[in-house]
């Protein structure tokens, strides 16, 4: 995108005009942000995940996984809850602050004594009675819940649950709960037995995101008229309480809940959105090693276990920014270690509120760059800096600061409405071509004065050939009744550095032909003053042409500087035909450049652009004259006749321009030609034949 330079053009389009397409770009690249925002901010923070996972080595939270191995060594799944009631005592004896099941425990136990009579009844009274003697599973596991910081999991659901009401033990929570918080009319709870001697419960559930990833873990939640915690707030809560000996009152305020004196940002619905980590292997357990005799409980006091199943099959697996698969159990204890270490990622107001606004602001400047007519290349710095800094600004706040801010939506706004400018810009260009195009179409008038004037003041063709023994040169112009004002120059600059040009006056009759005098003379002048840099000479070159051009005219022209120490080509192209460059292959290669507008229409930053001939390699450069000619059908010459022409013979500079001429001349086959025909063909020998 470059900011079209005018003094003219500003007239024409006023200051309102683009204003008004600033915001008609801005307000629909906005629509397209909010069209877009979830998945594409989505799509950025997940990304600042996957390279900056945060480091769970120092974390206090442990799990213990009842996987395939566990299930090989004591049995099926659903284990008898004695084996519940060992391995919670194993890992009371080890002291951990806080036990917390995974597991919802909604059935008996299904080997229990009495259970097992019913099914298989006893042959004697006495067997019958030592069976009842044993007592149930069931009770040995609420014993060794009601000497142990165990936190049970419950799960809201809308049907085949109990009434929250019935319920008693949940952790008390204060304050105004936020506004978009689940909600859930049933609870699946434990047996009764077991939920009496529990520490605390805590709600299992968590919904992903609308594409199926889990973001953030829901620390409250509602069943019926009580504000409820999750597993992961209940366990960290329960832990406090257990290190402090004091109570851990839960806070709920605006976008905030507090617990002990602890402070963690909560989103509408209630949930901690977590900067997600891979759980180090040394923290997780397979239940057979906490059952083992030779395991050191000692590695679990002072920290939180969670129990959870995670055998094959499990349906507790789910999607994060890390990945596709991941135990629930696992996002629950990353959950938990956030609690209480930090570890959570905030998206505050004021974040959205500086998308907005730095989207508005790179509009306004890059609209004020256009409407002040500044150079192209400062538009393109401006907006290469935005692509580099607004992400960097995201990555930055993200790494050291856990905020999420969005990148893309400034860019998209800021684009959308320079976008918008420059289409308009370039409408109004088109315009004024297609004004001069008219112009030359109605003006008719005084060809042989034209000729005179163009032919007259052409370099000797002769001299051409003994111009420097490092470039092969020639150049051939005919004039056609309907003159537009071709001209070519052949300017040396110093005794490595020449100028070659070509170009076309747009207007007609003796009024083009004046102009393209004019225009060959301050073409020269400008060479010689400025022989630096070829894009500033262009821009001078151009201001000089508008102070004498007539309102109708324009010119064309193609720019090429060589170094012929090099063979390096500097070019400019001010709406003119590409060069052909012809390899010592003998193919011949379209050279496209971005160029610009014709000279004398308004100001424009023209670009320089460069290549570098090989020894042997030739450019030719010709004028409308050759692809825009015509047969008695009205068929054009066109691009593909001129290449085949130039591989036809390509021998010498000279050969090939009168190659090239002959071809269009044969085509044309009598028909009286629409325009000049001007080719100027160079070839660059080397500098070892200095």
């Amino acid at each position: 995108m470059t900011a079209l330079k005018s003094p003219s053009s500003a007239a024409a389009l006023p200051s309102r005009t683009l204003w008004l397409a600033a915001l008609a770009g801005f307000a629909a690249a906005a629509l397209l942000s909010l069209a877009l925002s979830p998945r594409v901010q989505n799509a950025v923070f997940d990304g600042w995940q996957r390279i900056a996972p945060r480091d769970l080595s120092a974390s206090d939270v442990r799990i213990v996984a009842i996987g395939d191995e566990s299930l090989d060594v004591i049995g099926s799944w659903p284990w008898p809850r004695r084996v519940f009631a060992t391995l919670t005592q194993r890992l009371t004896e080890g002291g951990a602050s806080a036990i917390g099941f995974d597991i919802i425990f909604a059935e008996p136990d299904a080997v229990s004594p009495s259970r097992f009579s019913r099914l298989y009844p006893p042959d004697s009274a006495a067997a019958e009675a030592w069976l009842g003697q044993l007592g149930s599973m069931d009770d040995e596991f609420a014993e060794a819940i009601s000497t142990a910081p165990v936190v049970l999991g419950r799960a809201g659901v809308t049907l085949g649950g109990a009434d929250p009401a019935e319920l008693s033990q949940w952790a008390t929570i204060t304050g105004k709960p936020p506004a978009a918080m689940p909600r859930f009319p049933l609870v699946q709870r434990n047996l009764d037995t077991l939920e009496q001697r529990a520490a605390g419960f805590g709600l299992l559930n968590g919904k992903p995101d609308g594409d199926g990833r889990v973001r953030g873990v829901p620390l409250v939640l509602q069943t019926g008229d009580a504000v409820v915690p999750g597993l992961a707030l209940e366990l960290a809560r329960v832990a406090l309480e257990q290190q402090s000996g004091a109570d851990a009152e839960i806070t709920l305020t605006p976008g905030m809940l507090r617990v002990g004196d602890r402070a963690i940002p909560v989103d509408s619905e209630g949930r901690m959105r977590l900067h997600f980590a891979e759980i180090p292997q040394a923290h997780v357990y397979s239940a057979i090693e906490i059952l083992s005799e030779d395991f050191d409980l000692t590695q679990l006091r002072g920290k939180i276990v969670i129990v959870s199943l995670t055998a094959e099959g499990s349906p507790d697996i789910v999607a994060t920014p890390l990945g596709s698969e991941m135990f629930g159990v696992l996002v629950q204890a990353q959950a938990a270690d956030a609690i209480r270490r930090g570890g959570w990622l905030v998206r505050p107001a004021w974040a959205q509120v500086a998308e907005w606004a730095a989207g508005a602001l790179l509009a306004i400047i890059l609209l004020l760059l256009a409407a002040r007519q500044t150079r192209g290349r400062m538009t393109w710095g401006v907006l290469a800096a935005a692509v580099v800094i607004l992400p960097l600004a995201s990555w930055m706040l993200f790494r050291f600061a856990d905020t999420l801010f969005d990148p893309v939506r400034p860019l998209l706004l800021g684009s959308g409405a320079a976008l918008a400018v420059f289409g308009a810009l370039f409408r109004e260009a088109r315009r004024e071509r297609a004004v001069l195009r008219d112009a030359q179409s109605r003006t008719e008038g005084e060809l042989d004065a034209a000729r005179a004037i163009q032919l007259g003041m052409l370099p000797d063709r002769a001299a051409l050939a003994r111009l420097d023994p490092r470039i092969d040169i020639s150049a051939q112009l005919e004039a056609a009744k309907s003159v537009g004002g071709d001209f070519y120059d052949i300017i040396p600059l110093d005794k490595d550095r020449v100028v070659i040009l070509i170009a076309d006056v747009t207007g007609k009759g003796v009024p083009a032909a004046l102009f393209m005098a004019l225009s060959k003379a301050l073409s020269r002048s400008a060479m010689l003053r400025s022989p630096g840099d070829l894009a500033d000479t262009a821009a001078m070159l151009n201001a000089e042409l508008m102070r004498d051009s007539g309102d109708a005219l324009g010119l064309t022209m193609l720019l090429c500087l060589i170094d012929l120490a090099t063979g390096r080509v500097e070019m400019v192209n001010a709406g003119h035909d590409n060069p052909l460059r012809i390899t010592n292959a003998g193919e011949v290669i379209d050279e496209p450049l971005e160029g610009g507008p014709p000279f004398c229409i308004m100001d424009y930053p023209w670009p320089s652009e460069h290549l570098t001939l090989l020894p042997g390699e030739a450019l030719v450069l010709i004028t409308d004259g050759v692809t825009e000619a015509q047969n008695a059908h009205e068929q054009l010459f066109g691009t593909q006749r001129t290449r085949d022409a130039l591989v036809a013979d390509q021998s010498s500079a000279a050969q090939m321009v009168a190659t090239l001429c002959d071809a269009v001349r044969a085509f044309e086959a009598g028909t009286d030609p629409s325009d000049d025909l001007t080719v100027v063909a160079f070839r660059y020998l080397g500098a070892n034949r200095a």
